[in-house]
C-alpha cells in the first residue's frame, strides 16, 4: 500500500525535483477530493527529502483556492514565501505569472486492454484516422496504450497526443507567457481551424501530417465528461467525437447536451450586445495575461460606448452576482477550463471574452470556431480588426425586434467626452426625475437603459401613495371596530 502510494502522488519524482532545483520552501496545492492525503504526502517528502540533502526543506498545504483549483493558487503561495508550487490533481496547465509550478496528474484507475478493444473495434468502423486525446490523470497509461496499439511514428491513422509538461517555468515577459497551449494554427490563412498542423489544447498537443484537417479526424477521448473534455466538445465542435468511460467500461457516443451548450453561447452573445453596463470578473490571479486580457476587455468595451466595472470576488454564484443587478452583463476572465460558467441561474448572464469580442465588435460574425486561451482571443481580435471597419450603422437587436444605434460613438471616446457626457446624463436624469408631468405616471417610468453604475441606481425610485390632484378634500373619517377580537361590541 505504501508503494502504491507513492507512486500515485510521485514522491520520489517530486522530491528528485526540489532537490535538483534547491528549493526549499515548497507550496503543495490539493484539491478538496485529495486534502485527505496531504498529510502522508508531506511526510513522505520530508522523509525523502532528507536522504537527499542536508538542506531542510519546508512544505505548506494549500486547500480551499480562492478561484479554480486546476489553475495555480500564486498569491496563496507568495503569502508564505514559496519558492514553488506543486500541484496535485487536475490541471490546466495554465502558464504562470511569478512561480514556477510542478505538476502531478494522479493515476486514475483503467482497463488498458478493454481500453484497446473498445478502441480497436470502434476504428474499424470508421474510415476516418484516428487522434487518442486523453484526461492527463490517464497519462500514466498511454505508454501502455502504445505499445499494445503497437503504434509507430509514422501511423497515420492512429495517433496519440502527448502531454505538454509537468513543469512551468514563469516568463518575464507577461505577453510571451501568454503564448499557452493553441488549438489554432499560425499560419497566414483565414480558415485558421482548417489549415493548422500543430495544436496544443487542455495541457495535450500533437501533430498532424502536411495536408491534413483536424475535422477529417476522429477524436477518442480516454476519460470523464469533465471541463476538459467539454473544452475539447467545444474547440473542435467540427469533429466527431467519441468518448471512452473508464470508469463504466463504455463508450459514450451522443454528446446532445455539449452541443446545446454552443447554441445557448450564441444566445448570450446576442443578448450581450444590447447590454450598456457590463461587469468584467476576474476569475482568476495566477494564470499568466490575465491583466492583459482585463485591458483589453475595458478597451474593446469603452470602443463600443459602454461602461465597465472590474469587479474581484473569488468564485462567482448567483448571491454574489446580485449584488451588483446595474450589470447588464458579466465577462468571467479565467482560465480555459472555468471559463465556460453556467449562467442560469444568475440575474445576468455571464459570458467568456472571446464571446465579449464576439458581441462588442461590429462586423464580427460566430463561423462556428470556438476560442478559450487569452492569446487565441487577442490575436483572433487583431485578425478582425484589419478585416472589418467599424460601422456607425444602427445594428438589429433579436431582443428589441428592431434596429438600435449604440449609445456613443469610437470618435467620442478618442476626445476624451466619455466623463463630460456620462456628467450630463446624471444631470438630466436627476432633473427628470424631481418632475412631476401631470397625471400621466408612465411617462415617468419609460426611460432609455442606465449608461452608468450611478444613472442605474438614480433611476431606481420608490413610488408609494398616490396623490389625487384633482380633489384635494379629506376624506371622512370611519370608526372602526371597538371590543375584544372574541367579541366585538357591535356584533
Amino acid at each position: 500500500m505504501e508503494l502504491e502510494f507513492e507512486s500515485k502522488y510521485e514522491i520520489n519524482r517530486t522530491a528528485e525535483f526540489i532537490i535538483s532545483k534547491s528549493f526549499t520552501r515548497i507550496a503543495l496545492q490539493f484539491p478538496d477530493e485529495l486534502l485527505k492525503d496531504s498529510t502522508k504526502v508531506v511526510s513522505a517528502l520530508k522523509s525523502k527529502t532528507r536522504l537527499l540533502t542536508d538542506r531542510e526543506v519546508r512544505f505548506f498545504v494549500m486547500a480551499d483556492t480562492t478561484y479554480g483549483s486546476c489553475c495555480i493558487d500564486e498569491v496563496g503561495a507568495l503569502h508564505i514565501d514559496s519558492e514553488c508550487v506543486v500541484h496535485y490533481g487536475q490541471t490546466c496547465l495554465s502558464p504562470t505569472s511569478v512561480l514556477p509550478a510542478f505538476f502531478v496528474f494522479g493515476k486514475a484507475s483503467i482497463n488498458v486492454s478493454s481500453c484497446v478493444k473498445h478502441l480497436i473495434d470502434y476504428a474499424s468502423k470508421s474510415d476516418k484516422p484516428i487522434m487518442i486525446l486523453y484526461g492527463l490523470e490517464y497519462a500514466h497509461v498511454i505508454p501502455q496504450i502504445r505499445e499494445e496499439l503497437g503504434l509507430s511514428k509514422t501511423d497515420s491513422q492512429l495517433s496519440v497526443a502527448n502531454v505538454l509538461c509537468s513543469f512551468i517555468s514563469p516568463s518575464k515577459d507577461p505577453r510571451e507567457s501568454m503564448e499557452h497551449p493553441r488549438p489554432y494554427s499560425e499560419s497566414d490563412s483565414s480558415d485558421s481551424l482548417s489549415s493548422s498542423r500543430s495544436y496544443r489544447l487542455g495541457g495535450l498537443t500533437w501533430d498532424l501530417p502536411e495536408g491534413s484537417k483536424i475535422e477529417d479526424y476522429l477524436l477518442f477521448w480516454i476519460g470523464s465528461d469533465s471541463s476538459a473534455f467539454a473544452n475539447v466538445v467545444l474547440t473542435f465542435n467540427g469533429c466527431d467525437i467519441v468518448r471512452y468511460d473508464a470508469e463504466e467500461d463504455s463508450l459514450v457516443t451522443e454528446f446532445y447536451q455539449q452541443r446545446r451548450i454552443l447554441k445557448r453561447r450564441y444566445y448570450l452573445v446576442e443578448k450581450a450586445k444590447d447590454a450598456n453596463i457590463i461587469g468584467i470578473l476576474v476569475g482568476t490571479l495566477g494564470v499568466a495575461g490575465y491583466l492583459h486580457m482585463i485591458h483589453h476587455m475595458q478597451a474593446l468595451i469603452s470602443a463600443a460606448g459602454k461602461k465597465s466595472y472590474i469587479l474581484a470576488m473569488g468564485r462567482p454564484n448567483p448571491a454574489k452576482l446580485a449584488n451588483f443587478p446595474e450589470c447588464d452583463v458579466f465577462i468571467y476572465i479565467s482560465c480555459a477550463q472555468t471559463a465556460l460558467l453556467d449562467s442560469k441561474e444568475f440575474m445576468s448572464p455571464v459570458i467568456t471574452p472571446f464571446e465579449a469580442n464576439l458581441a462588442f465588435s461590429r462586423g464580427s460574425e460566430w463561423t462556428g470556431a470556438y476560442l478559450m486561451h487569452f492569446q487565441d482571443v487577442i490575436n483572433s481580435v487583431k485578425s478582425e480588426s484589419e478585416a472589418h471597419i467599424r460601422s456607425e450603422e444602427p445594428r438589429f437587436s433579436f431582443f428589441q425586434g428592431g434596429y438600435v444605434e449604440d449609445h456613443k460613438t469610437n470618435d467620442q471616446a478618442k476626445n476624451g467626452e466619455e466623463d463630460t457626457g456620462e456628467t450630463m446624463t446624471l444631470v438630466q436624469a436627476a432633473e427628470k426625475a424631481l418632475q412631476l408631468r401631470g397625471n400621466d405616471h408612465n411617462s415617468l417610468t419609460k426611460q432609455t437603459a442606465a449608461k452608468s453604475g450611478p444613472e442605474y441606481f438614480l433611476n431606481r425610485v420608490y413610488r408609494g401613495l398616490e396623490i389625487n390632484s384633482e380633489n384635494t378634500l379629506p376624506e371622512p373619517y370611519i370608526v372602526g371596530r371597538s371590543g375584544k377580537a372574541s367579541g366585538y361590541k357591535h356584533e
